[in-house]
């Protein structure tokens, strides 16, 4: 067969992709795995009880603002890695700014305590759960996320695959605020953050292995 036979069978039927493909997919992955996600918090951990008062307390904003933000930079990142020729640019500041400012939160609050009470504000009372509860909560959203870059074209799927994981824990943390009773800097910034790193080190490992194509 000739080269330009060839060339010419390949092309035929090829139609373009549709505008913001990869961003509808990533819409519709979120659309079905947050009701699963919320759906596995309340029934296997609840609503804290206390939620309508504390709704007037602005700790609770931080830790329902602080995941939500690494869900949307994970969304981001996620959907500009779908797409071939695609940079990245300056949207990795878009996970890196909130940790910081959380970071910065929890020095100042872990400096400005007793030292006797340092500990205590680190580790909380759900220390030993924490991270592996919003990692199972994220679980929902993960696997939609992974199967919506599994259509797309992602060239570099350990950082698709780490982006993807970083929209899931961001979104399962955020869910996971509304349980949790925890209220200090220093326990979002370690604990928190270790529950949104264990789908982002999954996505990682996961995506080189499923996002191939």
């Amino acid at each position: 067969m000739k080269t330009d036979d060839l060339i010419g069978m390949l092309a035929t039927g090829v139609e373009p992709v549709p505008r913001k493909a990869a961003t509808r997919r990533l819409v519709w992955a979120l659309l079905a795995g947050l009701p699963i996600a919320a759906l596995v918090m309340l029934t296997q951990f609840g609503l804290r009880r206390d939620l309508v008062q504390a709704m007037f307390w602005p700790m609770l904003w931080m830790k329902i603002m602080f995941p939500f933000f690494i869900a949307w930079g994970g969304f981001v990142l996620a959907q500009r890695l779908a797409r071939p020729g695609v940079r990245i640019g300056h949207a990795w500041l878009t996970l890196v700014v909130p940790v910081v400012l959380v970071w910065g939160m929890a020095l100042v609050r872990w400096f400005g305590a007793p030292e006797g009470e340092r500990m205590e504000l680190l580790m909380g009372q759900t220390w030993r759960s924490c991270a592996l509860n919003i990692a199972l909560i994220a679980l929902p959203v993960f696997v939609a996320g992974m199967l919506a870059l599994k259509g797309l074209a992602p060239t570099q799927p350990a950082w698709a695959g780490a982006a993807v994981g970083a929209l899931a824990g961001g979104a399962g943390a955020t869910v996971y605020a509304l349980h949790c009773t925890e209220s200090t800097a220093p326990f979002l910034a370690v604990w928190y953050l270790a529950g949104m790193l264990i789908p982002v080190l999954a996505g990682a490992l996961l995506g080189p292995r499923l996002l191939r194509w």
